[in-house]
């Protein structure tokens, strides 16, 4: 088993910053990609980033130059440094880890984001 446990959300005024964690712990050597998923009220769950352990890296287009994935695997904890935020970015920030089979997926609790105008 792998589990997520993100950090890092706040409100944030339009233009500001803020930089997520997740930290995973279990069977973390099963792990070979893990992302950043979003959902605002109302919406369909949306991809925003992901990182493969050998560090290559995906964003959606709306993100695409304002926010950054990055892994530390000395420490097992994926970040996304978001900049230049804009409303649009409010919602629950989920993280997800892909396992080497499909069958094994995983998600954290969440960590709300508020991006204020």
């Amino acid at each position: 088993q792998v589990q997520l446990v993100e950090s890092g959300g706040g409100l944030v005024q339009a233009g500001g910053s803020l930089r997520l964690s997740c930290a995973a712990s279990g069977s973390i050597f099963s792990i070979s990609r893990m992302a950043w998923y979003r959902q605002a009220p109302g919406k369909q769950r949306e991809f925003v980033a992901s990182v493969t352990w050998v560090g290559m890296t995906n964003y959606a287009d709306s993100v695409k130059g304002r926010f950054t994935i990055s892994r530390d695997t000395a420490k097992d904890t994926v970040y996304l440094q978001m900049n230049s935020l804009m409303p649009e970015d409010t919602a629950v920030y989920i993280c997800n880890a892909q396992g080497r089979v499909i069958q094994n997926n995983y998600w954290g609790q969440g960590t709300q984001v508020t991006v204020s105008s």
